[in-house]
């Protein structure tokens, strides 16, 4: 199973090396900061599961880190550390979209569990996106629908069926009699060459998007597969 990733933004180099320890200890992946901007720019390339923030950060306050990063990712838990635990800074800390808030001093062990439950909750209410993307193509299966380069195709039926077929398996070379058992299973009758068929005229409604590319490859003796551009 694939770790779950937290980053740790702390400046007190005591507090962040017992969290790094427990929660690795626990099974996360750790990423510590020492300051919020360095994480803001990590952040311009990929997503943690979780994020723990001080609010006392010297470069930026936690909670502008945390409004930036929720812009950024809206469904990112959010756990606050801050040793100012008076009623203002925990309203302050969950009204910007922070889901937990922990004063110092406290307990890595009961950070952990906080941890545990944030995860929990995402996995519990999260739905997978009903769009899949793959280079250039954009396939929408709850509406039938594939775009190219950002423009719908008009598909029929069988082509919608073929070429969400080849975007399953990018590069998997598909005999033409296993396209026939997979897309036309329920046909009432088919022929030799109705994957060829169909083929070209995917083909057709590919280059009226986009003339310069062919991402459908023909194996001979074989049959098909799909490049991703």
């Amino acid at each position: 199973m694939q770790q779950a990733v937290v980053w740790l933004v702390e400046d007190e180099q005591g507090i962040a090396d017992t969290l790094i320890y427990m929660l690795q200890q626990e099974g996360f992946s750790v990423e510590a900061f020492e300051r919020g901007l360095p994480a803001l720019e990590k952040a311009r390339h990929c997503q943690p599961d979780v994020v723990i923030l001080d609010v006392g950060l010297p470069d930026i306050s936690g909670f502008e880190l945390c409004r930036q990063l929720l812009a950024r990712f809206p469904a990112l838990p959010v756990l606050f550390l801050t040793a100012r635990s008076d009623e203002v800074d925990r309203l302050l800390g969950l009204e910007i979209g922070a889901d937990d808030y922990v004063a110092k001093p406290f307990s890595p062990r009961e950070v952990c569990a906080r941890v545990r439950t944030l995860l929990r909750r995402v996995t519990k209410f999260s739905t997978p996106s009903p769009v899949m993307r793959a280079g250039h193509f954009e396939l929408n299966e709850p509406a039938a629908l594939v775009s190219w380069f950002d423009t719908p195709l008009p598909l029929t039926r069988y082509e919608f069926l073929l070429l969400k077929t080849l975007l399953a398996s990018p590069g998997r070379v598909y005999s033409r009699q296993q396209l026939m058992d997979i897309v036309w299973a329920d046909a009432q009758e088919s022929f030799d060459r109705t994957v060829d068929t169909h083929i070209k005229t995917l083909r057709a409604k590919l280059r009226a998007v986009n003339p310069d590319l062919s991402p459908i490859n023909t194996h001979r003796g074989m049959g098909y597969s799909l490049r991703i551009l």
